[in-house]
């Protein structure tokens, strides 16, 4: 299982009220179990499956596989409001900050959740994994106008996710 957490910075504290997401350990295993093997072997593009539901638990998966000597498994956030549906993808510390990180299936796709954590939080980092090239942009926040750096990586780097973190922060500042 995977825990929300409603915090903006560190420490990440997961709130064991609010429901957990499934994580397989493995999404083969995952697709086995759902039945829709075959229909993800005969793919060209992952992100065309399912609405790209496989693409976010294929990225947790990979990360998960990093911890090789502890079990700590990532978190996503969930906004602390009654009523609201705000959720990013998974939040990845690096020194005293939290990385918000959306998954996004294909090259576009809204970052509505990812703005409010934008939003909330004290620095101007956040991080967009989809079918694109990488790349380092420039955006405003629609809700506050918050300037902040968007890291867009591809999915095949999902195991080297940390790694673009700590590039991200210490060689790109507003």
């Amino acid at each position: 299982l995977i825990y929300p957490t409603t915090e903006i910075g560190v420490p990440i504290i997961p709130d064991i009220k609010k429901s957990p997401r499934l994580q397989f350990l493995d999404t083969g295993l995952m697709n086995f179990e759902l039945g829709i093997q075959a229909d993800m072997i005969a793919l060209d593009d992952l992100s065309h499956a399912y609405k790209g539901a496989v693409i976010p638990h294929m990225i947790t998966q990979e990360l998960i596989s990093l911890n090789v000597h502890s079990y700590k498994t990532p978190n996503f956030w969930v906004r602390d409001k009654t009523q609201s549906s705000a959720e990013v993808d998974l939040v990845i510390p690096y020194k005293e900050l939290l990385i918000p990180v959306e998954v996004k299936s294909g090259v576009a796709g809204k970052l509505k959740s990812l703005h409010q954590f934008v939003d909330a939080c004290d620095h101007a980092y956040a991080v967009r994994m989809y079918a694109g090239k990488l790349a380092v942009e420039q955006h405003k926040t629609p809700g506050t106008n918050k300037a902040y750096l968007l890291l867009n990586l591809p999915y095949y780097l999902g195991t080297k996710l940390p790694e673009y973190i700590a590039w991200f922060v210490e060689n790109h500042k507003l």
